[in-house]
């Protein structure tokens, strides 16, 4: 591939400051997940402010105890996030360097770890505060895309995640050796964004969709509803991109120990895809399930 967009020069720190020695940078990555989570915040304040929204026109949850939930779900992306990057993707590598698990400044999260991290926080919360735990759900579901959006951004920043070779026009040639190396040939490369069409796919669209259906449709009225949205929406999301994003080299080693097969059936799964499927399928199974009528 000679053909292709040039990599936009922007780095991937905002700042840096050296103080005593010691150098300090803010990063993009770091940027988005606290400017998402701060807009998912006044999306969910802004939703139980709204009691009309609700069963019975009355909010599941005050404005303090969505702090609380903030709280909590910050924990479960982060220690979710990490442990299943390490279970599901570099197992072996961990296990023989198990004091690594916790460096966080090398690298390596998960988004389907850190969504069952936020599973486990939502059903804490929800038992703390004594809250339907379909509407908590509902809160999280509607809060969750802001982040995901500003993360795949800041993916594309950092130049990683990126794409198969592509001769599409939009293709980016992006920096680094293994970006620029095509079936085993070093030279230019262009690549499809996959960042982009991830940050498309699963933060605009999905995100407006279910902003429209909680402040316009009255779907916050019947739990697990946009939960449900949720799951089946980011789950096709990812799964279509899998076929243009480039799976990293450590993703499509066969025999994980967890048993999740790269490859059903000769049907050439990515470890993202079959990471989606379940998400598809529940989040289906769910809409089914509140959309059905009562008999």
């Amino acid at each position: 591939m000679e053909t292709g967009l040039p990599f936009p020069n922007i780095s991937p720190e905002i700042f840096t400051i050296s103080l005593f020695g010691m150098t300090f940078a803010l990063r993009w990555y770091a940027m988005a997940y606290i400017v998402g989570i701060v807009i998912g915040w006044r999306v969910a304040v802004a939703a139980v402010k709204r009691a009309h929204l609700w069963r019975d026109d009355t909010a599941p949850m005050t404005k303090d105890q969505i702090e609380d939930l903030l709280t909590w779900v910050i924990i479960g992306v982060i220690a979710g996030g990490r442990l299943g990057y390490v279970l599901f993707y570099k197992p072996a590598y961990y296990l023989s360097n198990p004091l690594e698990i916790p460096m966080l400044w090398q690298g390596g999260m998960s988004f389907h770890g850190g969504f069952l991290g936020v599973c486990v926080a939502v059903i804490w919360v929800a038992r703390k505060h004594k809250a339907a735990l379909g509407d908590v759900a509902n809160i999280l579901a509607l809060t969750a895309t802001p982040a995901i959006f500003l993360v795949r951004i800041a993916n594309f920043i950092n130049a990683e995640l990126w794409g198969r070779p592509t001769d599409m026009p939009w293709g980016v040639i992006f920096p680094g050796a293994g970006a620029q190396t095509c079936d085993g040939i070093t030279g230019l490369c262009a690549r499809h964004p996959s960042q982009l069409y991830e940050a498309g796919l699963e933060g605009l669209i999905l995100g407006a969709l279910l902003m429209w259906l909680a402040f316009a449709r009255g779907w916050l009225k019947h739990q697990w509803q946009l939960a449900g949205v949720f799951m089946a929406g980011y789950g096709v999301a990812r799964f279509l991109v899998e076929f243009v994003r480039q799976p990293d080299a450590q993703f499509v080693e066969m025999g994980n120990p967890l048993g999740l097969a790269l490859h059903i059936n000769g049907w050439g799964l990515t470890m993202g895809q079959c990471l989606s499927l379940p998400m598809i399928i529940a989040g289906i199974a769910i809409i089914r399930a509140v959309r059905r009528p009562v008999t």
